[in-house]
């Protein structure tokens, strides 16, 4: 069974599996606009919890929040299940795929046999969509890839089974009630709104801007604290989760500054137009920050920056966000 399903890359594995699996039905809508509409763009650090010993420092909103906010924007219905039992889950997979229903799910990197071994890891929020099954195989579109490719059954249980956290589970999801109208400017304002008010207006300090200048403040005393190796350690994690992870600092930024520049010819608004070019220069202070912090990491004592130095590069991008996103806030605001 092989289901007529066209396949495009992306920069995010949820925002391309979300584009695709509406253009099968009819929607088209682009990565920017999944991303900006579903209100994807965050940050946050958490010194209290750790993955292998590192906080976590996180770029996005939480895994499959992204379509969940997409679709109750517009009014699409998403059916999404977890099994507790793998043997249910596989069967489950295999009954929609015989219905001619292309299926997205999370995954686990590290089990996903199809990528090189340089790229496997133990990150279990991995979005692809399964929509066939052939000579024992089953068929992926794997949105990170420039092209479908293929998994054999056990590697994908095991995908969809790993243990550790976030727990996938082997959520399948896929779009099942579709809307015969919707708003298009009022989704794209409240998405805007919102990404807004949590990047500069949520009080607690490890969110948002706000949480970009408490992970400077606290990078700047890593040396001291923890000592050279463990530091460049959390610092080469950062850089990791900013670079490596989806798309991270930079690049969830040029999404979402695409998303602005859209939503600015939609509704013919300059000032929109304007803050998108903005947004665009902070993503090129965090792949210069990503840049010199990487060569910390290695090393290269030549002319090496400091972790004052990073910590001000990084203090400045979220003074630079805090005005933005204030900004945004206020336009959204005025318009809704």
């Amino acid at each position: 069974m092989k289901i007529p399903f066209e396949h495009r890359q992306s920069a995010h594995c949820e925002n391309g599996v979300v584009s695709n699996l509406l253009r099968f039905h009819g929607m088209e809508f682009d990565e920017p606009m999944v991303f900006g509409i579903g209100a994807g763009l965050f940050f946050s650090y958490f010194p209290f919890l750790k993955m292998g010993g590192i906080p976590v420092t996180s770029f996005r909103t939480m895994p499959s929040y992204i379509f969940k906010r997409f679709a109750n924007s517009l009014g699409i219905k998403v059916k999404s299940q977890t099994f507790s039992n793998e043997q249910k889950g596989m069967e489950a997979l295999d009954a929609l795929l015989e219905q001619g229903i292309p299926v997205g799910m999370l995954t686990s990197v590290f089990y996903l046999t199809y990528l090189p071994d340089a790229y496997r890891f133990h990150f279990n929020a991995h979005n692809i969509i399964v929509y066939g099954k052939e000579n024992g195989k089953y068929l992926v579109s794997d949105p990170t890839l420039e092209g479908v490719t293929e998994i054999l059954p056990e590697d994908l249980q095991r995908a969809r089974f790993a243990k550790g956290i976030p727990e996938p589970k082997g959520k399948l999801y896929y779009p099942v009630v579709f809307p015969k109208s919707y708003d298009l400017n009022k989704a794209m304002i409240k998405a805007i709104k919102h990404v807004a008010f949590f990047m500069a207006k949520t009080p607690m300090p490890i969110l948002g801007a706000n949480g970009i200048k408490y992970l400077a403040n606290r990078m700047r005393n890593w040396p001291k604290k923890l000592g050279p190796r463990k530091s460049v350690l959390w610092l080469g994690n950062v850089v990791r989760m900013q670079e490596e992870i989806g798309t991270g600092g930079a690049g969830f930024r040029f999404i979402y500054a695409a998303f602005l520049d859209k939503a600015s010819v939609i509704l013919k608004d300059e000032e929109l137009f304007n803050m998108s070019k903005e947004l665009t220069a902070i993503g090129d202070l965090w792949r210069a920050f990503a840049y010199e912090a990487s060569r910390v990491c290695k090393n290269r004592k030549s002319d090496t920056v400091t972790f004052d130095q990073l910590a001000d590069m990084l203090y400045e991008i979220g003074k630079k966000e805090q005005v933005l996103f204030d900004q945004l806030f206020l336009w959204a605001k005025a318009r809704l």
